[in-house]
Protein backbone atom coordinates (compact mmCIF):
# COMPACT_ATOMS: atom_id res chain seq x y z
CA UNK A 1 0.00 0.00 0.00
CA UNK A 2 3.07 2.29 0.05
CA UNK A 3 2.48 3.62 -3.46
CA UNK A 4 -1.21 4.18 -2.78
CA UNK A 5 -0.61 6.05 0.47
CA UNK A 6 1.80 8.33 -1.31
CA UNK A 7 -0.77 8.82 -4.04
CA UNK A 8 -3.23 10.12 -1.43
CA UNK A 9 -0.71 12.83 -0.53
CA UNK A 10 -0.13 13.59 -4.19
CA UNK A 11 -3.89 13.86 -4.80
CA UNK A 12 -4.24 16.27 -1.89
CA UNK A 13 -1.43 18.38 -3.30
CA UNK A 14 -3.04 18.38 -6.77
CA UNK A 15 -6.41 19.38 -5.28
CA UNK A 16 -4.83 22.24 -3.33
CA UNK A 17 -2.95 23.44 -6.41
CA UNK A 18 -6.14 23.37 -8.45
CA UNK A 19 -8.21 25.12 -5.77
CA UNK A 20 -5.63 27.87 -5.47
CA UNK A 21 -5.84 28.49 -9.22
CA UNK A 22 -9.62 28.75 -9.02
CA UNK A 23 -9.44 30.88 -5.86
CA UNK A 24 -7.51 33.48 -7.83
CA UNK A 25 -10.54 33.81 -10.11
CA UNK A 26 -12.83 34.25 -7.12
CA UNK A 27 -10.50 36.86 -5.58
CA UNK A 28 -10.44 38.80 -8.82
CA UNK A 29 -14.23 39.13 -8.58
CA UNK A 30 -14.33 40.26 -4.98
CA UNK A 31 -13.61 39.43 -1.35
CA UNK A 32 -17.27 38.52 -0.74
CA UNK A 33 -16.56 35.18 -2.44
CA UNK A 34 -13.97 34.13 0.14
CA UNK A 35 -16.40 31.65 1.80
CA UNK A 36 -16.67 29.70 -1.47
CA UNK A 37 -12.90 29.29 -1.40
CA UNK A 38 -12.52 28.50 2.30
CA UNK A 39 -15.49 26.13 2.48
CA UNK A 40 -14.41 24.23 -0.64
CA UNK A 41 -10.94 23.74 0.87
CA UNK A 42 -12.54 22.61 4.11
CA UNK A 43 -14.57 19.89 2.41
CA UNK A 44 -11.59 18.71 0.38
CA UNK A 45 -9.00 18.59 3.17
CA UNK A 46 -9.42 14.98 4.21
CA UNK A 47 -11.40 11.81 3.89
CA UNK A 48 -10.43 8.25 3.06
CA UNK A 49 -9.87 8.94 -0.66
CA UNK A 50 -11.27 5.55 -1.67
CA UNK A 51 -12.36 6.83 -5.08
CA UNK A 52 -8.92 8.21 -5.80
CA UNK A 53 -7.34 4.92 -4.74
CA UNK A 54 -9.65 2.83 -6.92
CA UNK A 55 -8.93 5.12 -9.85
CA UNK A 56 -5.19 4.74 -9.36
CA UNK A 57 -5.35 0.95 -9.00
CA UNK A 58 -7.54 0.70 -12.08
CA UNK A 59 -4.74 2.48 -13.91
CA UNK A 60 -2.04 0.39 -12.28
CA UNK A 61 -3.98 -2.83 -12.94
CA UNK A 62 -3.82 -2.21 -16.67
CA UNK A 63 -0.48 -0.42 -17.03
CA UNK A 64 1.54 -2.32 -14.43
CA UNK A 65 3.86 0.66 -14.05
CA UNK A 66 4.39 0.45 -10.27
CA UNK A 67 5.74 3.99 -10.17
CA UNK A 68 6.66 5.69 -6.94
CA UNK A 69 4.58 8.90 -7.04
CA UNK A 70 7.34 10.89 -5.33
CA UNK A 71 10.45 9.56 -7.01
CA UNK A 72 12.02 9.27 -10.42
CA UNK A 73 10.84 10.41 -13.79
CA UNK A 74 7.38 10.09 -15.25
CA UNK A 75 5.69 13.25 -14.03
CA UNK A 76 3.94 13.69 -17.36
CA UNK A 77 2.87 10.02 -17.40
CA UNK A 78 1.30 10.21 -13.95
CA UNK A 79 -0.32 13.64 -14.43
CA UNK A 80 -3.50 12.29 -16.09
CA UNK A 81 -4.18 9.64 -13.42
CA UNK A 82 -3.44 11.98 -10.50
CA UNK A 83 -5.68 14.64 -12.04
CA UNK A 84 -8.48 12.13 -12.67
CA UNK A 85 -8.22 10.75 -9.14
CA UNK A 86 -8.33 14.30 -7.78
CA UNK A 87 -11.31 15.17 -9.99
CA UNK A 88 -13.22 12.22 -8.54
CA UNK A 89 -12.59 13.53 -5.03
CA UNK A 90 -13.91 16.98 -6.00
CA UNK A 91 -16.95 15.35 -7.60
CA UNK A 92 -17.51 13.41 -4.39
CA UNK A 93 -17.34 16.61 -2.35
CA UNK A 94 -19.95 18.20 -4.62
CA UNK A 95 -22.22 15.18 -4.17
CA UNK A 96 -21.85 15.33 -0.38
CA UNK A 97 -22.71 19.04 -0.26
CA UNK A 98 -25.89 18.44 -2.24
CA UNK A 99 -26.69 15.22 -0.35
CA UNK A 100 -26.55 17.04 3.00
CA UNK A 101 -28.99 19.65 1.71
CA UNK A 102 -31.40 16.98 0.48
CA UNK A 103 -31.16 15.06 3.77
CA UNK A 104 -31.14 18.23 5.89
CA UNK A 105 -28.03 16.90 7.64
CA UNK A 106 -26.41 19.16 10.20
CA UNK A 107 -23.00 17.50 10.17
CA UNK A 108 -20.45 16.03 7.84
CA UNK A 109 -17.37 14.22 9.20
CA UNK A 110 -18.06 15.57 12.66
CA UNK A 111 -18.22 19.20 11.51
CA UNK A 112 -21.06 21.42 10.26
CA UNK A 113 -22.34 20.62 6.78
CA UNK A 114 -21.96 23.25 4.07
CA UNK A 115 -25.47 24.69 4.31
CA UNK A 116 -25.07 24.98 8.08
CA UNK A 117 -21.77 26.83 7.64
CA UNK A 118 -23.40 29.32 5.28
CA UNK A 119 -26.38 29.69 7.62
CA UNK A 120 -24.00 30.47 10.49
CA UNK A 121 -22.19 33.02 8.32
CA UNK A 122 -25.51 34.72 7.59
CA UNK A 123 -26.56 34.77 11.25
CA UNK A 124 -23.21 36.07 12.51
CA UNK A 125 -23.09 38.78 9.83
CA UNK A 126 -26.49 40.22 10.70
CA UNK A 127 -27.82 40.08 7.14
CA UNK A 128 -31.50 40.30 6.31
CA UNK A 129 -33.72 37.31 5.51
CA UNK A 130 -33.60 33.79 6.90
CA UNK A 131 -30.28 32.16 7.72
CA UNK A 132 -31.47 28.66 6.75
CA UNK A 133 -32.70 29.85 3.37
CA UNK A 134 -29.40 31.61 2.69
CA UNK A 135 -27.50 28.53 3.82
CA UNK A 136 -29.33 26.16 1.48
CA UNK A 137 -29.10 28.47 -1.54
CA UNK A 138 -25.39 29.12 -1.00
CA UNK A 139 -24.58 25.46 -0.48
CA UNK A 140 -26.37 24.53 -3.71
CA UNK A 141 -24.11 26.98 -5.51
CA UNK A 142 -21.02 25.63 -3.77
CA UNK A 143 -21.96 22.11 -4.86
CA UNK A 144 -22.51 23.32 -8.41
CA UNK A 145 -19.15 25.07 -8.36
CA UNK A 146 -17.36 21.92 -7.17
CA UNK A 147 -19.16 19.87 -9.80
CA UNK A 148 -17.93 22.18 -12.55
CA UNK A 149 -14.42 22.19 -11.11
CA UNK A 150 -14.30 18.39 -11.14
CA UNK A 151 -14.97 18.49 -14.89
CA UNK A 152 -12.25 21.08 -15.42
CA UNK A 153 -9.65 19.12 -13.48
CA UNK A 154 -10.48 15.88 -15.26
CA UNK A 155 -10.11 17.57 -18.65
CA UNK A 156 -6.77 19.09 -17.65
CA UNK A 157 -5.48 15.60 -16.98
CA UNK A 158 -7.01 13.98 -20.06
CA UNK A 159 -5.51 16.65 -22.30
CA UNK A 160 -2.06 15.26 -21.43
CA UNK A 161 -2.87 11.77 -22.79
CA UNK A 162 -1.42 11.07 -26.22
CA UNK A 163 -3.92 8.28 -26.94
CA UNK A 164 -7.10 10.25 -27.60
CA UNK A 165 -9.26 7.11 -27.66
CA UNK A 166 -8.20 6.37 -24.09
CA UNK A 167 -8.99 9.94 -23.08
CA UNK A 168 -12.40 9.73 -24.73
CA UNK A 169 -13.17 6.44 -22.97
CA UNK A 170 -12.27 7.91 -19.59
CA UNK A 171 -14.37 11.01 -20.24
CA UNK A 172 -17.33 8.88 -21.40
CA UNK A 173 -17.22 6.86 -18.17
CA UNK A 174 -17.10 10.04 -16.08
CA UNK A 175 -20.12 11.46 -17.92
CA UNK A 176 -22.08 8.23 -17.48
CA UNK A 177 -21.14 8.13 -13.79
CA UNK A 178 -22.38 11.68 -13.30
CA UNK A 179 -25.75 10.85 -14.85
CA UNK A 180 -26.09 7.62 -12.87
CA UNK A 181 -25.34 9.31 -9.53
CA UNK A 182 -27.95 11.99 -10.17
CA UNK A 183 -30.49 9.36 -11.21
CA UNK A 184 -29.66 7.29 -8.14
CA UNK A 185 -30.08 10.29 -5.86
CA UNK A 186 -33.49 10.98 -7.35
CA UNK A 187 -34.49 7.34 -6.91
CA UNK A 188 -33.39 7.59 -3.27
CA UNK A 189 -35.58 10.57 -2.44
CA UNK A 190 -38.40 9.05 -4.50
CA UNK A 191 -38.24 5.85 -2.49
CA UNK A 192 -38.41 7.78 0.78
CA UNK A 193 -41.66 9.39 -0.31
CA UNK A 194 -43.33 6.90 -2.65
CA UNK A 195 -42.78 3.64 -0.75
CA UNK A 196 -46.31 3.58 0.66
CA UNK A 197 -47.81 3.42 -2.84
CA UNK A 198 -45.53 0.56 -3.95
CA UNK A 199 -46.07 -3.16 -3.41
CA UNK A 200 -44.13 -4.49 -0.44
CA UNK A 201 -42.62 -7.14 -2.70
CA UNK A 202 -40.82 -4.41 -4.69
CA UNK A 203 -39.13 -2.61 -1.80
CA UNK A 204 -35.99 -4.76 -1.74
CA UNK A 205 -35.41 -4.47 -5.51
CA UNK A 206 -35.99 -0.73 -5.43
CA UNK A 207 -33.58 -0.29 -2.53
CA UNK A 208 -30.95 -2.33 -4.38
CA UNK A 209 -31.37 -0.18 -7.48
CA UNK A 210 -30.67 2.92 -5.37
CA UNK A 211 -27.52 1.27 -4.00
CA UNK A 212 -26.23 0.44 -7.47
CA UNK A 213 -26.74 3.83 -9.08
CA UNK A 214 -26.38 6.24 -6.18
CA UNK A 215 -23.29 4.65 -4.65
CA UNK A 216 -21.86 1.37 -5.95
CA UNK A 217 -20.97 2.50 -9.44
CA UNK A 218 -19.56 5.89 -8.55
CA UNK A 219 -17.78 4.75 -5.40
CA UNK A 220 -15.89 1.81 -6.88
CA UNK A 221 -16.76 0.68 -10.41
CA UNK A 222 -16.46 3.96 -12.30
CA UNK A 223 -13.22 5.10 -10.61
CA UNK A 224 -11.66 1.74 -11.53
CA UNK A 225 -12.86 1.99 -15.12
CA UNK A 226 -11.73 5.61 -15.49
CA UNK A 227 -8.26 4.66 -14.28
CA UNK A 228 -8.17 1.63 -16.55
CA UNK A 229 -9.34 3.65 -19.55
CA UNK A 230 -6.56 6.21 -19.01
CA UNK A 231 -4.06 3.34 -19.11
CA UNK A 232 -5.52 2.09 -22.41
CA UNK A 233 -7.42 -0.92 -21.07
CA UNK A 234 -8.75 -3.56 -23.42
CA UNK A 235 -12.43 -4.48 -23.41
CA UNK A 236 -11.59 -7.65 -21.46
CA UNK A 237 -9.75 -5.67 -18.81
CA UNK A 238 -12.60 -3.15 -18.50
CA UNK A 239 -15.02 -6.05 -18.07
CA UNK A 240 -12.85 -7.46 -15.28
CA UNK A 241 -12.68 -4.10 -13.51
CA UNK A 242 -16.48 -3.79 -13.70
CA UNK A 243 -17.01 -7.37 -12.52
CA UNK A 244 -14.85 -6.63 -9.48
CA UNK A 245 -16.07 -3.08 -8.88
CA UNK A 246 -19.86 -3.46 -8.89
CA UNK A 247 -20.25 -6.12 -6.19
CA UNK A 248 -17.62 -4.42 -4.07
CA UNK A 249 -19.44 -1.11 -4.50
CA UNK A 250 -22.65 -2.78 -3.33
CA UNK A 251 -20.83 -4.14 -0.27
CA UNK A 252 -19.42 -0.67 0.35
CA UNK A 253 -22.86 0.91 0.43
CA UNK A 254 -24.43 -1.88 2.47
CA UNK A 255 -21.77 -1.21 5.12
CA UNK A 256 -22.59 2.48 4.87
CA UNK A 257 -26.28 1.70 5.45
CA UNK A 258 -25.42 -0.22 8.61
CA UNK A 259 -23.25 2.64 9.83
CA UNK A 260 -26.10 5.07 9.14
CA UNK A 261 -28.18 3.21 11.73
CA UNK A 262 -25.63 1.73 14.13
CA UNK A 263 -22.45 3.76 13.61
CA UNK A 264 -20.56 5.31 16.51
CA UNK A 265 -20.99 9.11 16.28
CA UNK A 266 -17.43 9.58 17.55
CA UNK A 267 -16.18 7.64 14.55
CA UNK A 268 -18.69 8.44 11.79
CA UNK A 269 -19.04 12.14 12.60
CA UNK A 270 -22.83 11.84 12.35
CA UNK A 271 -25.49 11.28 15.03
CA UNK A 272 -26.34 7.66 15.82
CA UNK A 273 -29.38 6.51 13.89
CA UNK A 274 -29.20 9.42 11.48
CA UNK A 275 -30.66 7.35 8.62
CA UNK A 276 -33.67 6.51 10.80
CA UNK A 277 -34.46 10.18 11.33
CA UNK A 278 -33.95 10.89 7.63
CA UNK A 279 -36.26 8.03 6.63
CA UNK A 280 -33.80 6.19 4.39
CA UNK A 281 -35.55 3.24 2.71
CA UNK A 282 -32.42 1.09 2.49
CA UNK A 283 -31.92 -2.64 1.98
CA UNK A 284 -31.66 -2.90 5.76
CA UNK A 285 -35.16 -1.47 6.16
CA UNK A 286 -36.51 -3.61 3.32
CA UNK A 287 -35.15 -6.75 5.00
CA UNK A 288 -36.59 -5.67 8.37
CA UNK A 289 -40.04 -5.04 6.90
CA UNK A 290 -40.01 -8.52 5.33
CA UNK A 291 -39.27 -10.14 8.69
CA UNK A 292 -41.29 -8.08 11.16
CA UNK A 293 -44.78 -8.96 12.35
CA UNK A 294 -47.52 -6.61 11.14
CA UNK A 295 -47.64 -4.55 14.34
CA UNK A 296 -43.88 -4.03 14.52
CA UNK A 297 -43.76 -3.22 10.81
CA UNK A 298 -46.45 -0.54 11.25
CA UNK A 299 -44.48 1.00 14.12
CA UNK A 300 -41.30 1.04 12.04
CA UNK A 301 -43.14 2.72 9.15
CA UNK A 302 -44.68 5.25 11.52
CA UNK A 303 -41.43 6.29 13.18
CA UNK A 304 -39.02 6.05 10.25
CA UNK A 305 -38.37 9.51 8.84
CA UNK A 306 -39.37 11.44 11.98
CA UNK A 307 -36.62 14.06 12.45
CA UNK A 308 -37.60 14.44 16.10
CA UNK A 309 -36.92 10.85 17.13
CA UNK A 310 -35.37 10.88 20.60
CA UNK A 311 -32.50 8.63 21.66
CA UNK A 312 -34.80 6.08 23.29
CA UNK A 313 -36.87 5.76 20.11
CA UNK A 314 -33.71 5.38 18.03
CA UNK A 315 -32.44 2.61 20.33
CA UNK A 316 -35.81 0.89 20.18
CA UNK A 317 -35.77 0.90 16.37
CA UNK A 318 -32.18 -0.30 16.33
CA UNK A 319 -33.12 -3.27 18.52
CA UNK A 320 -36.21 -4.02 16.44
CA UNK A 321 -34.23 -4.10 13.21
CA UNK A 322 -31.43 -6.18 14.71
CA UNK A 323 -33.63 -8.67 16.56
CA UNK A 324 -35.58 -9.60 13.43
CA UNK A 325 -32.38 -10.71 11.69
CA UNK A 326 -32.10 -7.87 9.16
CA UNK A 327 -28.60 -6.89 10.30
CA UNK A 328 -27.35 -10.46 10.00
CA UNK A 329 -28.83 -10.63 6.49
CA UNK A 330 -27.01 -7.45 5.47
CA UNK A 331 -23.74 -8.80 6.87
CA UNK A 332 -24.29 -11.99 4.88
CA UNK A 333 -24.92 -9.97 1.73
CA UNK A 334 -21.80 -7.88 2.31
CA UNK A 335 -19.68 -11.03 2.65
CA UNK A 336 -21.30 -12.54 -0.44
CA UNK A 337 -20.56 -9.49 -2.59
CA UNK A 338 -16.99 -9.21 -1.33
CA UNK A 339 -16.50 -12.89 -2.19
CA UNK A 340 -17.90 -12.28 -5.69
CA UNK A 341 -15.54 -9.37 -6.20
CA UNK A 342 -12.53 -11.25 -4.82
CA UNK A 343 -13.21 -14.25 -7.06
CA UNK A 344 -12.86 -12.03 -10.11
CA UNK A 345 -9.31 -11.10 -9.10
CA UNK A 346 -8.09 -14.69 -9.12
CA UNK A 347 -7.60 -14.88 -12.89
CA UNK A 348 -8.38 -11.33 -14.08
CA UNK A 349 -6.08 -10.01 -16.86
CA UNK A 350 -4.70 -7.35 -14.50
CA UNK A 351 -1.28 -6.75 -12.95
CA UNK A 352 -0.35 -8.96 -10.00
CA UNK A 353 0.46 -6.06 -7.68
CA UNK A 354 -2.82 -4.32 -8.47
CA UNK A 355 -4.82 -7.48 -7.82
CA UNK A 356 -3.20 -7.79 -4.39
CA UNK A 357 -3.87 -4.14 -3.54
CA UNK A 358 -7.45 -4.33 -4.80
CA UNK A 359 -7.97 -7.32 -2.54
CA UNK A 360 -6.73 -5.29 0.42
CA UNK A 361 -9.00 -2.40 -0.54
CA UNK A 362 -11.95 -4.78 -0.71
CA UNK A 363 -11.35 -5.70 2.91
CA UNK A 364 -10.88 -2.07 3.95
CA UNK A 365 -14.07 -0.70 2.39
CA UNK A 366 -16.28 -3.59 3.50
CA UNK A 367 -15.14 -3.59 7.13
CA UNK A 368 -14.75 0.11 7.76
CA UNK A 369 -16.27 1.84 10.79
CA UNK A 370 -16.83 5.28 9.24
Amino acid sequence: MAHASRLVDLVQSRIEEFLEARASILRSIGSDLEPLDSFSRRFLSGGKRFRALFCYWGWEAVGGRSFDPFEGEGGRDRYPIVSAASALEIFHAAALVHDDIIDNSDTRRGAPSAHRLFARLHAESGWTGGSDEFGRASAILLGDLLLGWSDELLDEGLAAIDDRLSAQAARAEFVTMRTEVTAGQYLDILQERAWLTQPDAEHRARAERVIVYKAAKYSVESPLVIGGAIAGASATQIDALRAFGLPLGIAYQLRDDLLGVYGDPEVTGKPSGDDLREGKRTMLIAFARERLAAGSRRLLDELLGDPDLDDDQVRMLQRTISDCGAVDEIERLIAENVARASAVLADAPLSREARAELGSLATAVSRRTS
